[in-house]
């Protein structure tokens, strides 16, 4: 063997801000565990956690959560999972199966769960580790690449909107055409939901309509995002896939009696709403943070069916700083997926 097949390629942070190219060597699963081949890998707003040290980090550490590859060695006391099988890796690293919340069935919140990409090597990597309980299976027909960015932009709008009280016919309303957003329109119109796109600028309501979109809602000119909901009959949900509280805050008001929003992006501006506007109509806002890996299955084979799919920009993977500026700096389309 070869030196050169004793070490993979990989990109990882070295410092805040940094990505370099590198060769790691390769390792052994260890138990409950597996090694993947890397096929795919989505990069997420998310890596910046990594990439800027918004976390805790030990560096270098290989960023990227939306990994999908083949198994290629399998480590001690791990079942239902092959040699040569297709599956996905996505931000939750796997739950510990013995705490509190997974005794209750609550595996996105396990106390011992790692952020792939954070607490472990992510995907940015031609070979990973991952914990075999976080694993989801890729279905057949479904290109890695096109699975990557399901894994987490998929999964967690899939699933607010799966596990969220709306029901068919219902108003649903999307703010935010962006990587989540374009993807979350068309959940919700598979769905069978009225759906409200809402984004910034005229350019987008054409791209709403061609997502499936029933309504398009332009916050840089109409006079508030919630008379808009209101005009159309209140919205029983809406999705805040963008970052901002004060988009959160409006959308209360456009909610009908019992509606609720549900906020996925992360931002630091605070949700300023009054109580009144939550007591009266029982209305309610709410945080998801990502699915767990039945959810994730589920995503993938909902995705394959309704032919769902993420508008992507593949790069090979020592174009990943490049990539990864590309998509800090909003320019990405709307989601761009490492190859390698």
């Amino acid at each position: 063997m070869s030196s050169h097949s004793k070490t993979y390629t990989a990109v990882q942070a070295v410092a805040p801000g940094r990505l370099e190219l590198t060769r790691k060597p390769f390792v052994e699963p260890g138990p409950g565990q597996v090694r993947l081949r890397v096929e795919a890998c989505g990069v997420c707003h998310s890596d910046a956690a990594t990439v800027e040290g918004a976390f805790p980090i030990q560096w270098p550490r290989v960023p990227g959560h939306e990994a999908v590859g083949v198994i290629d060695a399998v480590g001690g006391n791990v079942e239902g999972w092959t040699l040569g099988q297709r599956v996905g890796v996505g931000f939750l690293g796997g739950s510990c199966g013995h705490c509190q919340e997974c005794r209750k069935g609550d595996l996105v919140n396990c106390r011992n769960q790692e952020f792939t990409g954070i607490h472990h090597d992510g995907g940015y990597a031609e070979s990973m580790i991952a914990r075999a309980s976080g694993l989801v299976s890729i279905p057949e027909g479904l290109a890695s690449e096109d699975a990557a960015p399901l894994l987490c932009a998929g999964l967690t709008t899939f699933s607010a909107l799966r596990n969220a009280p709306a029901r068919a016919g219902d108003l649903v309303a999307i703010i935010g055409i962006g990587g989540l957003g374009h993807l979350a329109v068309q959940f919700g119109r598979r769905m069978g939901f009225e759906v409200v796109a809402i984004g910034r600028g005229p350019d987008k309501g054409g791209l709403a309509e061609k997502l499936g979109a029933h309504h398009y809602i332009d916050s840089s000119t109409t006079v508030g995002i919630a008379p808009a909901l209101q005009a159309l009959g209140g919205a029983h949900l809406v999705v805040a896939t963008a970052s901002g509280g004060d988009a959160v805050a409006q959308a209360v008001k456009g909610l009908r009696p019992r509606g609720r929003v549900i906020a996925l992006g992360a931002s630091p501006e605070p949700v300023q709403v009054a109580t009144s506007d939550l007591l009266f109509g029982g209305r309610s806002i709410e945080g998801a943070l990502t699915g767990d890996p039945d959810m994730a299955d589920a995503t993938l084979r909902f995705s394959a069916l309704a032919s769902v799919s993420a508008m992507i920009e593949t790069m090979p993977l020592g174009r990943a700083p490049e990539g990864y500026r590309k998509m800090m700096a909003g320019e990405a389309r709307f989601r761009i997926v490492l190859t390698m």
